[in-house]
């Protein structure tokens, strides 16, 4: 797939995520120029501002997961990743359990676990928590995201994205976080896999060799 086509499905995925924080920024803006009523108003400026946070929040993970953040360095650090990934799950149903002791990492592998946690947050349709761990044992990764609830649901379109190479006729705005990880992966002689542990909870697992700093 040419690289103008895959920008277009993470436009698109972009596009579909943000228009609801910024329809209510537009809608609010709009209520607030003819709305009079001090207590109204001051539900107006409550809603722009949540909408308004909830908007900054999406960009920064966004930035992070599909875009170059970090500008031209090539390792990014945990605290940063650990905070857009808090921020992104702020206002949902699913927290975030963050098990990661290292202190930097790879921007592309940074990048991987981002996307893999966006998926198991965006599965836990009732809520839950998203458990991410990572290590490093010689030269290699090791991702491990776990979404915890009482219903999961993971659409086989994105399990095919995340274990395999897609035809490019076949990707969508959905797939495209799965195609991220994939070729993150697989670039980096690595793989996904998709399990369930002895509770029953998903497993998205990451083994991949540690990209040349």
């Amino acid at each position: 797939m040419a690289n103008i086509d895959f920008a277009a499905l993470i436009c698109s995925r972009l596009c579909h995520d943000l228009v609801s924080p910024v329809g209510a920024l537009s809608n609010g803006v709009e209520i607030l120029s003819e709305e009079h009523d001090d207590h109204m108003r001051e539900q107006v400026l409550d809603l722009l501002q949540k909408s308004a946070k909830q908007t900054s929040n999406k960009l920064q993970f966004f930035r992070l997961a599909f875009g170059s953040g970090g500008a031209f360095a090539a390792e990014l650090d945990m605290g940063e990743a650990e905070k857009a990934l808090a921020n992104l799950l702020q206002d949902s149903k699913v927290t975030l359990d963050w098990r990661v002791r290292m202190t930097h990492a790879q921007k592309r592998v940074i990048k991987l676990l981002l996307n893999l946690a966006l998926i198991a947050s965006d599965g836990l349709i009732r809520g839950g928590t998203v458990l991410v761990e990572m290590s490093q044992p010689a030269d290699r990764f090791i991702v491990k995201i776990t979404a915890i609830g009482d219903r999961f649901i993971l659409a086989e379109e994105l399990k095919t994205a995340l274990t395999s190479k897609v035809a490019d006729d076949d990707l969508t705005p959905r797939t495209a976080p799965s195609h991220i990880a994939y070729e993150i992966a697989n670039t980096q002689d690595g793989a996904i896999t998709v399990t369930k542990d002895n509770d029953g909870n998903t497993v998205f697992a990451a083994d991949l060799l540690a990209p040349a700093v």
